[in-house]
Protein backbone atom coordinates (compact mmCIF):
# COMPACT_ATOMS: atom_id res chain seq x y z
CA UNK A 1 0.00 0.00 0.00
CA UNK A 2 2.86 2.38 0.76
CA UNK A 3 4.36 1.81 -2.68
CA UNK A 4 0.95 2.30 -4.34
CA UNK A 5 0.41 5.55 -2.42
CA UNK A 6 3.90 6.70 -3.32
CA UNK A 7 3.46 6.23 -7.07
CA UNK A 8 -0.10 7.58 -7.07
CA UNK A 9 1.11 10.80 -5.47
CA UNK A 10 4.05 11.00 -7.86
CA UNK A 11 1.71 10.58 -10.84
CA UNK A 12 -0.42 13.43 -9.53
CA UNK A 13 2.59 15.74 -9.28
CA UNK A 14 3.73 14.77 -12.78
CA UNK A 15 0.25 15.63 -14.03
CA UNK A 16 0.55 19.09 -12.48
CA UNK A 17 4.01 19.54 -14.02
CA UNK A 18 2.66 18.63 -17.47
CA UNK A 19 -0.10 21.18 -16.98
CA UNK A 20 2.56 23.73 -16.03
CA UNK A 21 4.58 23.00 -19.16
CA UNK A 22 1.49 23.56 -21.27
CA UNK A 23 0.69 26.79 -19.44
CA UNK A 24 4.25 28.04 -19.89
CA UNK A 25 4.17 27.39 -23.64
CA UNK A 26 0.79 29.10 -23.99
CA UNK A 27 1.96 32.03 -21.91
CA UNK A 28 4.98 32.43 -24.17
CA UNK A 29 2.62 32.93 -27.09
CA UNK A 30 0.36 35.35 -25.22
CA UNK A 31 3.35 37.40 -24.08
CA UNK A 32 3.97 38.39 -27.70
CA UNK A 33 0.38 39.60 -28.03
CA UNK A 34 0.18 41.61 -24.78
CA UNK A 35 3.78 42.31 -23.71
CA UNK A 36 2.78 45.19 -21.41
CA UNK A 37 0.80 42.76 -19.22
CA UNK A 38 3.43 40.01 -19.17
CA UNK A 39 4.82 40.39 -15.63
CA UNK A 40 1.48 40.66 -13.81
CA UNK A 41 -0.05 37.82 -15.84
CA UNK A 42 3.01 35.65 -15.23
CA UNK A 43 2.63 36.05 -11.47
CA UNK A 44 -1.08 35.14 -11.62
CA UNK A 45 -0.39 32.06 -13.74
CA UNK A 46 2.46 31.07 -11.43
CA UNK A 47 0.18 31.34 -8.40
CA UNK A 48 -2.39 29.08 -10.11
CA UNK A 49 0.28 26.50 -10.97
CA UNK A 50 1.85 26.56 -7.49
CA UNK A 51 -1.58 26.18 -5.89
CA UNK A 52 -2.16 23.02 -7.94
CA UNK A 53 1.33 21.77 -7.05
CA UNK A 54 0.86 22.54 -3.36
CA UNK A 55 -2.41 20.60 -3.36
CA UNK A 56 -0.58 17.59 -4.80
CA UNK A 57 2.03 17.56 -2.03
CA UNK A 58 1.46 15.58 1.21
CA UNK A 59 1.00 18.57 3.51
CA UNK A 60 -1.76 20.03 5.67
CA UNK A 61 -1.23 23.80 5.64
CA UNK A 62 -2.10 26.34 8.33
CA UNK A 63 -1.61 30.05 7.61
CA UNK A 64 -1.29 32.41 10.57
CA UNK A 65 -1.52 36.16 9.94
CA UNK A 66 -2.85 38.33 7.14
CA UNK A 67 -1.67 38.50 3.56
CA UNK A 68 -0.30 41.99 2.78
CA UNK A 69 -2.60 44.26 0.78
CA UNK A 70 0.27 46.05 -0.96
CA UNK A 71 3.31 44.68 -2.85
CA UNK A 72 6.28 43.95 -0.57
CA UNK A 73 9.60 42.16 -0.53
CA UNK A 74 8.84 38.86 1.20
CA UNK A 75 11.68 37.22 3.15
CA UNK A 76 11.47 33.72 4.60
CA UNK A 77 13.53 31.03 6.25
CA UNK A 78 14.28 28.19 3.81
CA UNK A 79 13.79 24.47 4.44
CA UNK A 80 12.95 22.86 1.10
CA UNK A 81 12.09 23.47 -2.54
CA UNK A 82 8.50 22.87 -1.42
CA UNK A 83 8.65 26.27 0.33
CA UNK A 84 8.16 27.84 -3.10
CA UNK A 85 4.95 25.95 -3.84
CA UNK A 86 3.53 26.50 -0.36
CA UNK A 87 4.32 30.22 -0.23
CA UNK A 88 3.61 30.87 -3.90
CA UNK A 89 0.01 29.77 -3.57
CA UNK A 90 -0.71 32.56 -1.07
CA UNK A 91 -0.42 35.49 -3.45
CA UNK A 92 1.02 36.34 -6.90
CA UNK A 93 4.80 36.39 -6.42
CA UNK A 94 8.09 36.26 -8.23
CA UNK A 95 11.03 34.45 -6.64
CA UNK A 96 14.74 34.96 -6.23
CA UNK A 97 16.61 31.66 -6.48
CA UNK A 98 20.15 30.32 -6.62
CA UNK A 99 21.53 29.86 -10.14
CA UNK A 100 21.84 26.07 -9.74
CA UNK A 101 18.05 25.73 -9.92
CA UNK A 102 18.13 27.00 -13.51
CA UNK A 103 20.01 23.82 -14.51
CA UNK A 104 17.43 21.44 -12.99
CA UNK A 105 15.64 19.38 -15.66
CA UNK A 106 12.10 20.65 -16.32
CA UNK A 107 11.86 22.44 -12.95
CA UNK A 108 14.58 24.93 -13.94
CA UNK A 109 12.85 25.72 -17.23
CA UNK A 110 9.51 26.20 -15.46
CA UNK A 111 11.16 28.47 -12.89
CA UNK A 112 12.62 30.62 -15.65
CA UNK A 113 9.28 30.84 -17.46
CA UNK A 114 7.64 31.82 -14.18
CA UNK A 115 9.91 34.88 -14.03
CA UNK A 116 12.27 33.62 -11.34
CA UNK A 117 15.37 35.75 -10.82
CA UNK A 118 18.56 33.70 -10.54
CA UNK A 119 21.69 34.66 -8.63
CA UNK A 120 25.04 32.93 -8.44
CA UNK A 121 26.35 33.35 -4.92
CA UNK A 122 29.69 35.12 -4.69
CA UNK A 123 29.93 35.69 -8.43
CA UNK A 124 29.64 39.49 -8.33
CA UNK A 125 26.11 39.45 -9.76
CA UNK A 126 24.39 41.05 -6.79
CA UNK A 127 24.33 44.52 -8.36
CA UNK A 128 22.58 43.24 -11.49
CA UNK A 129 20.09 41.14 -9.51
CA UNK A 130 19.39 44.04 -7.16
CA UNK A 131 18.49 46.19 -10.18
CA UNK A 132 16.09 43.46 -11.38
CA UNK A 133 14.55 43.23 -7.93
CA UNK A 134 14.10 46.98 -7.76
CA UNK A 135 12.45 46.93 -11.20
CA UNK A 136 9.97 44.28 -10.01
CA UNK A 137 9.12 46.11 -6.81
CA UNK A 138 8.74 49.50 -8.51
CA UNK A 139 6.24 47.88 -10.88
CA UNK A 140 4.19 46.89 -7.82
CA UNK A 141 5.10 43.23 -8.29
CA UNK A 142 5.73 41.33 -5.02
CA UNK A 143 8.97 39.38 -4.76
CA UNK A 144 10.14 36.65 -2.38
CA UNK A 145 13.69 35.79 -1.39
CA UNK A 146 15.39 33.46 1.10
CA UNK A 147 18.10 35.56 2.81
CA UNK A 148 19.79 32.52 4.38
CA UNK A 149 21.06 31.65 0.91
CA UNK A 150 20.57 27.91 1.45
CA UNK A 151 18.18 25.41 3.00
CA UNK A 152 18.34 24.15 6.59
CA UNK A 153 16.93 21.19 8.48
CA UNK A 154 14.19 23.44 9.86
CA UNK A 155 15.45 23.41 13.43
CA UNK A 156 17.39 26.68 13.21
CA UNK A 157 17.60 29.93 11.24
CA UNK A 158 20.91 30.84 9.64
CA UNK A 159 22.28 34.36 9.35
CA UNK A 160 20.30 36.51 6.90
CA UNK A 161 22.39 38.13 4.16
CA UNK A 162 21.21 41.72 3.78
CA UNK A 163 23.00 42.73 0.59
CA UNK A 164 19.91 42.44 -1.63
CA UNK A 165 17.52 43.99 0.88
CA UNK A 166 18.62 47.39 -0.37
CA UNK A 167 16.21 46.80 -3.28
CA UNK A 168 13.33 47.24 -0.81
CA UNK A 169 14.91 50.39 0.64
CA UNK A 170 15.41 51.93 -2.80
CA UNK A 171 11.88 50.96 -3.91
CA UNK A 172 10.27 52.32 -0.73
CA UNK A 173 8.37 49.12 -0.01
CA UNK A 174 8.01 47.22 3.25
CA UNK A 175 9.46 43.82 4.05
CA UNK A 176 7.08 40.95 4.76
CA UNK A 177 8.78 38.42 7.08
CA UNK A 178 7.53 34.83 6.77
CA UNK A 179 8.29 31.88 9.04
CA UNK A 180 7.64 28.41 7.60
CA UNK A 181 7.74 25.31 9.79
CA UNK A 182 7.27 21.63 8.90
CA UNK A 183 5.90 19.31 11.57
CA UNK A 184 5.38 15.57 11.78
CA UNK A 185 3.67 14.09 14.82
CA UNK A 186 4.09 17.39 16.65
CA UNK A 187 7.86 17.59 16.13
CA UNK A 188 10.14 19.15 13.53
CA UNK A 189 9.76 17.14 10.33
CA UNK A 190 12.95 15.30 9.31
CA UNK A 191 11.52 14.24 5.91
CA UNK A 192 10.63 17.59 4.32
CA UNK A 193 14.05 19.34 4.44
CA UNK A 194 15.88 19.39 1.09
CA UNK A 195 19.53 19.62 2.11
CA UNK A 196 22.99 18.27 1.32
CA UNK A 197 23.27 16.16 -1.82
CA UNK A 198 19.53 15.53 -2.11
CA UNK A 199 18.04 15.36 -5.59
CA UNK A 200 14.50 16.28 -6.57
CA UNK A 201 13.22 12.81 -7.52
CA UNK A 202 14.63 11.09 -4.43
CA UNK A 203 13.18 13.80 -2.23
CA UNK A 204 9.74 13.44 -3.84
CA UNK A 205 9.75 9.66 -3.40
CA UNK A 206 10.77 10.07 0.24
CA UNK A 207 7.98 12.57 0.85
CA UNK A 208 5.39 10.37 -0.81
CA UNK A 209 6.42 7.29 1.14
CA UNK A 210 5.20 8.98 4.35
CA UNK A 211 1.84 10.17 5.57
CA UNK A 212 0.88 13.83 5.43
CA UNK A 213 2.88 16.32 7.48
CA UNK A 214 1.77 19.69 8.83
CA UNK A 215 3.09 23.03 7.65
CA UNK A 216 2.70 26.28 9.55
CA UNK A 217 3.15 29.52 7.61
CA UNK A 218 3.39 32.61 9.81
CA UNK A 219 2.88 35.94 8.04
CA UNK A 220 4.49 38.32 10.50
CA UNK A 221 4.17 42.07 11.02
CA UNK A 222 5.61 43.95 7.99
CA UNK A 223 8.86 45.83 8.57
CA UNK A 224 9.17 49.46 7.48
CA UNK A 225 12.46 50.11 5.69
CA UNK A 226 12.47 53.85 6.37
CA UNK A 227 15.79 55.06 7.81
CA UNK A 228 17.14 51.55 8.29
CA UNK A 229 20.23 49.99 6.74
CA UNK A 230 20.12 46.67 4.93
CA UNK A 231 22.12 45.11 7.78
CA UNK A 232 19.60 46.33 10.33
CA UNK A 233 16.73 45.02 8.20
CA UNK A 234 18.36 41.61 7.81
CA UNK A 235 18.99 41.34 11.55
CA UNK A 236 15.45 42.44 12.39
CA UNK A 237 13.80 40.08 9.87
CA UNK A 238 15.91 37.15 11.06
CA UNK A 239 15.00 37.92 14.67
CA UNK A 240 11.23 38.02 14.20
CA UNK A 241 11.23 34.86 12.07
CA UNK A 242 13.38 33.01 14.58
CA UNK A 243 11.14 34.17 17.41
CA UNK A 244 8.03 32.98 15.55
CA UNK A 245 9.54 29.55 15.03
CA UNK A 246 10.58 29.30 18.69
CA UNK A 247 7.12 30.37 19.83
CA UNK A 248 5.49 27.87 17.50
CA UNK A 249 7.74 25.07 18.76
CA UNK A 250 6.95 25.94 22.39
CA UNK A 251 3.21 25.93 21.67
CA UNK A 252 3.46 22.50 20.01
CA UNK A 253 5.45 21.12 22.96
CA UNK A 254 2.91 22.42 25.46
CA UNK A 255 0.04 21.01 23.42
CA UNK A 256 1.75 17.64 23.21
CA UNK A 257 2.39 17.60 26.96
CA UNK A 258 -1.23 18.53 27.56
CA UNK A 259 -2.39 15.62 25.40
CA UNK A 260 -0.11 13.23 27.30
CA UNK A 261 -1.47 14.50 30.62
CA UNK A 262 -5.05 14.04 29.41
CA UNK A 263 -4.29 10.47 28.43
CA UNK A 264 -2.73 9.78 31.82
CA UNK A 265 -5.78 11.19 33.62
CA UNK A 266 -8.27 9.35 31.41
Amino acid sequence: MNRLRQYTRLARVLGVVLMGLGMACLFGLLAHVRPSKTSALRQLWTQYFLTRLSNALPFRITVVGERPATPMLWVSNHVSWTDIALLGQLTPLSFLSKAEVRAWPVAGWLAAKAGCLFIRRGAGESHHVRDQMRHHLQQQLPLLMFPEGTTTDGRSVRTFHGRLLSAAIESHVQIQPVAIRYLRNGETDRVAPFIGDDNLLSHLLRLFAHHQADVEIHLLEPIDCHQQSRTELAHRAQGVIKQALIGSATACTNESQGDDLSLQNA
